[in-house]
């Protein structure tokens, strides 16, 4: 599967998700562990590549951040 990328990133989500997280007083270790406990195989690590944008974001796994860093879909887009 080919990965694209926008500006030099993989994702546009990744400095919006490290405000939130930031906001909501979670480490990456907590977010990662949330994000686990509602089905989404993840490690701290890849929280980390989120958020420098070197690391892809599926859909399935923006809805669920979303859920988890109380923010809508749009918000982390940069839509809001």
């Amino acid at each position: 599967m080919k990965i694209y990328n926008y500006n030099g990133k993989k994702n546009i989500c990744g400095a919006r998700i490290h405000e939130a997280r930031c906001k909501n007083r979670l480490t990456q270790s907590d977010l990662a562990a949330q994000l686990q406990v509602r089905g989404i195989i993840i490690e701290r690590d890849s929280i980390s590549r989120i958020e420098i944008g070197t690391r892809f974001v599926a859909d399935y796994e923006l809805m669920v951040l979303a859920d988890i860093l109380k923010v809508s879909v749009d918000w982390l887009l940069g839509r809001e």
